[in-house]
Order: structure tokens, then sequence, then C-alpha cells
């Protein structure tokens, strides 16, 4: 494999949001070709795709998915869980015939301001990829506390959980065969 290319999925979609910093920063240790999906997705509603199909949008989402080496994962936690961004983005894909998950290596990682940092939301959306049959890398857990102070002006990611993300982005960038 020449090139590593990796594709992030923030379950934000504030432009500025420590999980899409944390995507970022997975892209930069792993020194892949990376690309941002856009979760911008309407809700799922079953009378939607039955009438329509798959938007647009959503078949876009499981190609790039598909198409990838690997794929980072960074939700931040709400209400003790994964966003709701997220998880339709997660139910929409899982109407696709295509199951671009299958066998695809994939890390997972949080942001919270909260202290846990999204360890609660790390669980629950490992749960959520269970059968998708994707290959989640199983650690170290990266859930990154008082996440608006982890990051510099620049972006980059407090040391103390950049070895972290380092040793993820290694062995998913081995699991994907690079």
């Amino acid at each position: 494999m020449t090139s590593f290319t990796l594709l992030g999925l923030s379950g934000s979609l504030r432009q500025g949001s420590a999980n899409r910093k944390l995507l970022l920063e997975a892209a930069r240790l792993s020194c892949a070709t990376y690309t941002e999906a856009d979760l911008h997705l309407p809700l799922y509603d079953n009378d939607v795709e039955n009438a329509q199909g798959l938007p647009d949008a959503v078949e876009r989402l499981v190609r790039q998915i598909d198409e990838a080496d690997a794929v980072a994962i960074s939700t931040p936690e709400y209400n003790s869980g994964i966003s709701g961004v997220l998880k339709n983005a997660l139910d929409w894909i899982s109407r696709s015939s295509e199951k671009p998950w299958a066998g695809k290596p994939v890390i997972l990682t949080s942001a919270a301001a909260g202290r846990a940092g999204g360890v609660r939301a790390l669980t629950m959306l490992r749960s959520c990829m269970v059968p998708f049959r994707a290959k989640v890398i199983a650690g170290p857990e990266l859930a990154v506390a008082d996440c608006n102070n982890q990051f510099s002006e620049d972006g980059r990611l407090a040391p103390r959980y950049e070895t972290s993300l380092k040793d993820l982005v290694t062995a998913l960038k081995q699991e994907a065969g690079s």
C-alpha cells in the first residue's frame, strides 16, 4: 500500500469541536491522506427509505467507508451516550446493502468537557459497532477529558494523550496493512 487513506467521522457537527481536532491529530500522526465524512444527514426514516431509497449523502458516506483503508470515529458524550448525529449516521449506514464496515479497521475515540472524557460514549459506540463486524482496535482507549484545554492553538493534542493516540493509529495502520 503506497498511501494510507483515513476517513474520519466526527460525532460533533461544530466546526471547531475537540472531536474534529482529535480526528485531525489522528490523521497527522498516521501520515494519512485524510477525508472527513459529512454527517449532515436527514433523520433516519423508514418511510423515506422505502419511498426514495438511501439519500445521496448516505450513499456517498457508504462509498467513503468502503474506499478508505481505515476509519477513525470520535464522539462527544451527550447524556451518557454518543451524539444523535453519530447514531443517526450509523443507522443510515446499516441500511445499505453494501456493508462497508465488514472487516474495516476502525479506531474509536472521544473528547468531552467532563473529567471522564466520554468513556460512557465510547462504551456505547463500541456496542453500536458490533453488528457491523468492523475490526475495532481494542486499545488503548482514548477519552480526552477537559477537552477544551487539551489542544494547543495550532491544534496539537496535549502530550499526555498524544502517546495513546500514536499507539492507536500505529495499530490501525498495522491492521490495514500499511
